[in-house]
């Protein structure tokens, strides 16, 4: 698509537009239009009271011919309402109010296919041009968003070519200076960085290895101040990855710890980004339900916004040094597969013992933080990662579960994140938290038990932090399935891509990382924790009663008690089941949350008894 910013003394006399949107907004309660949309269609005298500007309204009108004669400007106009004047203050609530609004007239653009696309910059008190111009684009760009890759023609449509965008965006300015043009290429780079990042999530399993986390890496190598290394299997049990390695066992894939360094000649800090390269997650031995498993397709979108925001960051070329890390893997579980009870060693020493084997996010990305801080010495380090469901209980899917051992970085992260139209809640970190993940057999374990799971999740990586500075993001509940926006339509899902370094303290004017903005895709974990029982008729009244006892007093209990139990008590109800082939059980544990506990009776009479939510 062509964006071009054009000066009134030019747009004046042009014509010949598919489709232009008119920014109105709203003041005590009537509409308040910008004068030079008067001059480019004349406006229908029921505009007025079918449309009042009020925020996220649309209003499709077919104008007529000016009032001199001339044909109108556009084919097409679009009243887009921006709201009071109260709406619009901060560049923070203006810039996701814009976005919103572009992604409103990317819907009009899809259902009507322009071509020609054309928006009046409005000349409204405390709008400034250039934030407006950059945040439309990114808004527009994400709004016509679609990933229809695997999807075959039928029909008459195998000769129709797809629409994707309009050929030519023009912005209708008082004058087409440097500045918005610039603001412009900015926002075509922030979303371009978030489509990226969306087709990767959107790739299924089988399409998205780690191979191919390497192989854009390596696309990303070859530009300028840019090299990517790529550490293979070998690499890895030569550095002693552990966690890498022990979560690949089971696994028919290779893993992969890619590395893209963006270094310019010279710079005064330097920035790490970690993310959670998972390309599916089964939960391994500790399985995961059938139910929703396609889902953890989207294990790897912290992955995808670390390396898809490098190729935003390479483009402005700012005068800071990025190392980029993305631990990949899938987690199976295969004859060799990591198993609960046994312990890895991390790089650097750290040994942990395994609880749960669908715990696996923090194995990979400790080694990957370990590594990095060592051998690059950074000044802040950000890691991204759908690390807990217990996240997900906490804040839904509106906000991001922030965690830091530094306060100075989570600002200036956090003010990066609402510049981004990000929401990001911070939770805290501290030793009593950190005792939950003692353990009597190594140094460390890899689940704290179900309460604070999320914080828990955080400490088992800030064992390999140390105290450099540090922001960790679990994107679990903002990086899919995000809540629709604006008027109903959904802009952008987001994920983590946009915040983390658009912070002064960095100097990068690009939007980066750290609760979502090019990361769209989006992104895993269940959105509920579920519970449901299958289990044979006549135990079923026992057998609830002694489940909603343990829940209701949150008491602890291990997947071999709970087994003997069950079996003891099927011997008496079932004599003709044989234990332990007539009853199988599969306890399966989200981090500190008790996700899904599942009873299989293998007799005919096994009927699903209930489904128990939270």
């Amino acid at each position: 698509m062509k964006i071009a910013i054009v000066a009134e003394n030019q747009w004046k006399k042009k014509q010949g537009a598919d489709l232009l949107a008119l920014c109105a907004g709203e003041k005590k309660g009537k509409l308040q239009l910008d004068k030079g949309g008067e001059l480019l269609i004349p406006l229908p005298a029921a505009a007025g009271d079918d449309f009042s500007g009020k925020k996220s309204e649309l209003l499709e009108i077919y104008p007529a011919a000016r009032d001199n004669g001339n044909p109108s400007f556009a084919r097409r106009a679009v009243l887009v309402g921006l709201g009071s004047s109260g709406q619009r203050r901060g560049d923070a609530a203006c810039r996701e109010l814009f976005r919103c609004a572009g992604g409103d007239i990317a819907s009009v653009c899809k259902k009507r296919e322009i071509e020609r696309l054309a928006i009046l910059v409005p000349s409204f008190t405390g709008i400034k041009e250039t934030v407006f111009i950059e945040s439309f684009v990114e808004g527009i760009l994400l709004g016509l968003y679609r990933f229809e890759k695997y999807k075959t023609k039928k029909g008459k449509d195998k000769k129709k070519p797809q629409y994707t965008a309009p050929k030519e965006l023009s912005f209708l300015a008082e004058k087409a200076d440097s500045s918005l043009k610039h603001a412009a290429a900015r926002g075509e780079r922030a979303a371009g960085a978030a489509t990226v990042a969306r087709d990767m999530a959107n790739e299924p399993g089988n399409n998205w290895t780690p191979q191919h986390f390497a192989a854009f890496g390596l696309e990303l190598g070859s530009q300028k101040h840019v090299t990517c290394t790529i550490l293979g299997k070998k690499e890895l049990e030569k550095l002693q990855m552990g966690g890498i390695l022990g979560v690949n066992q089971g696994s028919a894939e290779e893993p992969r710890l890619v590395i893209v360094d963006y270094c310019p000649q010279r710079y005064n800090k330097t920035v790490l980004f970690v993310g959670k390269g998972l390309t599916f997650d089964s939960g391994g031995i500790s399985l995961k339900p059938g139910a929703g498993m396609m889902e953890m397709k989207y294990d790897m979108c912290g992955g995808a916004a670390a390396i898809s925001a490098m190729t935003a960051i390479i483009a402005e070329q700012p005068a800071v040094r990025v190392v980029c890390l993305v631990p990949s893997t899938d987690n199976m579980p295969g004859g060799r597969a990591l198993k609960p009870g046994d312990v890895i060693t991390h790089y650097g020493g750290i040994t942990a013992e395994i609880e749960n084997t669908d715990a696996e996010g923090r194995l990979i990305l400790a080694d990957a933080l370990a590594y990095g801080i060592e051998r690059y010495s950074p000044d802040a380090v950000i890691d991204l990662a759908t690390l807990t469901g217990a996240v997900i209980i906490g804040l839904g899917h509106h906000y991001v579960g922030t965690l830091s051992n530094n306060d100075k970085l989570c600002n200036a992260v956090m003010a990066a994140a609402a510049t981004a139209g990000e929401k990001q809640w911070r939770l805290p970190l501290d030793e009593l938290y950190s005792k939950q993940i003692e353990s009597q057999v190594a140094d460390i374990k890899n689940t704290g038990g179900r309460p604070a799971g999320t914080i828990t999740a955080a400490e088992y990586l800030h064992k390999f932090v140390g105290k450099t500075p540090w922001v960790h993001l679990d994107i679990a509940g903002t990086a899919w399935n995000y809540t629709e926006k604006g008027s109903g339509r959904r802009v952008y899902p987001k994920i983590g891509l946009q915040t983390g370094v658009n912070s002064p303290e960095f100097r990068i004017s690009c939007f980066v990382m750290a609760g979502g903005y090019l990361v769209q895709p989006c992104w895993f974990i269940r959105n509920t924790v579920r519970r449901q029982v299958l289990i044979s008729r006549s135990f079923a009244f026992h057998a609830l009663l002694w489940l909603e006892a343990i829940w209701s007093s949150h008491a602890g209990l291990s997947a071999y008690e709970l087994k003997n139990f069950l079996l003891k008590l099927n011997d008496i109800t079932f004599p003709e089941l044989s234990a332990p082939a007539g009853l199988h059980l599969a306890v399966y544990h989200d981090f500190s949350l008790p996700c899904w506990i599942r009873i299989f009776a293998s007799s005919p009479s096994c009927t699903r008894l209930a489904s128990l939510r939270n």
